[in-house]
């Protein structure tokens, strides 16, 4: 039990992109961007909250290193400044696992910059 006047620190499930025809609406509608520990697609949505969804294939390594990558991205998720109203899906890549967690964060942030200039420039 979490002693009063303490945050949750959990990611709640309102906050996650689940659904395989949610993903494929951000495809689809999202902008991507490449970077060189992972690809974000950014999409707007209508829920006032912003949302994660982590598509990590097998071509990244088996399952542990598949959840590991999914841990990091959702914790870099929780603890970034992002915008509300949002649909974010970031598909890691191998170097992502060797990374510094500062370096994944950072270019985790600078691609949700540029995803916004490119939003704001169409």
């Amino acid at each position: 039990m979490r002693p009063s006047g303490v945050a949750s620190q959990g990611f709640p499930g309102t906050r996650r992109i689940r659904r395989r025809t949610e993903f494929l609406r951000v495809y689809e509608r999202g902008f991507r961007v490449r970077a060189r520990l992972m690809t974000v697609v950014v999409a707007a949505n209508d829920l006032g909250v912003s949302r994660l969804g982590v598509s990590a294939t097998r071509k990244l390594g088996a399952a542990v290193i598949r959840n590991r990558a999914k841990r990091v991205v959702r914790e870099i998720f929780r603890r970034a400044v992002v915008p509300p109203g949002l649909d974010v899906v970031v598909i890691p890549r191998p170097d992502l696992l060797d990374a510094d967690y500062r370096a994944v964060e950072g270019e985790f942030t600078d691609v949700l910059r540029r995803a916004g200039r490119r939003r704001r420039a169409t």
